[in-house]
């Protein structure tokens, strides 16, 4: 008992000499530095001059271009048919989600680069470099980007799918490919790398659904109608997608398509 009375005595004597030197030393716990706060300000104000209402429908201008760069990455490009092929040839291969989709599409990205490098030098020389160094205007910069990409495009239409869409738009037919407007010509294009890409899955697809259908009948003459012919079947498909240096045949199949 007496223990635990000293104990909360000396409890109670910190506590006061705590309190005590509080109220004698006020400054020396004030002075001591404050952890700074940073603060962000975001306003909207009225411009004072025709240059800085330039400057401001430029910079909107860029936000849009970034905010339309995964549809033009996609759509103008040979993203599409790159990223269908190899969709394609993992279906065929029936190995479920191997390669997974973020391999899938990464390496239909850097494929879309290599691809793609000869028509962005093209627009890096022709228009992004002068307008850098302030020799175009803003519109001509986007008129000198935009024409390689519409050559590449006009390269990799069907002439049939390009006509539809002429049609559809109800527009007069085009005496040259300038004439095409170029919200015609991104839907053409699309289509037609579509059918692209379908006609070389389907292409794709025949090498592996024979090897089905000769598992699936040696195990039907054998009896075993109980196991799954894919479980069969996929040792050798994949043995004969690395035999014949399956993934090299393909992304020289679909480098070549596009020259």
């Amino acid at each position: 008992m007496r223990k635990s009375k000293s104990n909360i005595y000396i409890f109670i004597m910190i506590g006061v000499l705590a309190a005590v030197s509080s109220f004698l030393y006020p400054q020396r716990v004030a002075a001591a530095p404050a952890l700074p706060v940073p603060s962000i300000t975001i306003g909207v104000g009225e411009a004072g001059n025709p240059q800085e209402m330039a400057t401001s429908l430029q910079i909107l201008f860029l936000l849009t271009i970034l905010s339309l760069a995964p549809s033009i990455l996609v759509m103008m490009t040979s993203f599409t048919r790159v990223v269908v092929v190899l969709s394609f040839m993992r279906s065929a291969l029936a190995t479920q989600q191997t390669p997974p989709n973020q391999v899938i599409i990464g390496m239909a990205l850097f494929l879309t680069f290599f691809i793609m490098a000869p028509t962005w030098s093209q627009i890096n020389q022709n228009a992004l470099k002068p307008y850098m160094e302030a020799q175009i205007t803003q519109e001509q910069a986007f008129n000198n980007a935009l024409n390689p990409l519409r050559d590449f495009m006009f390269k990799q239409t069907r002439e049939k799918d390009l006509a539809l869409f002429i049609k559809l738009a109800n527009i007069q037919r085009p005496k040259t490919f300038d004439d095409v407007p170029t919200y015609v010509l991104i839907p053409a294009f699309v289509t037609s790398e579509l059918k692209t890409a379908f006609q070389i899955g389907f292409i794709l697809f025949i090498p592996f659904v024979v090897i089905d259908m000769i598992v699936a009948s040696s195990l039907m003459s054998m009896g075993m109608l109980m196991l799954p012919p894919m479980m069969i079947s996929l040792p050798f498909k994949i043995l004969m997608f690395v035999m014949v240096d399956g993934w090299h045949l393909l992304i020289r199949s679909l480098i070549l398509s596009y020259q």
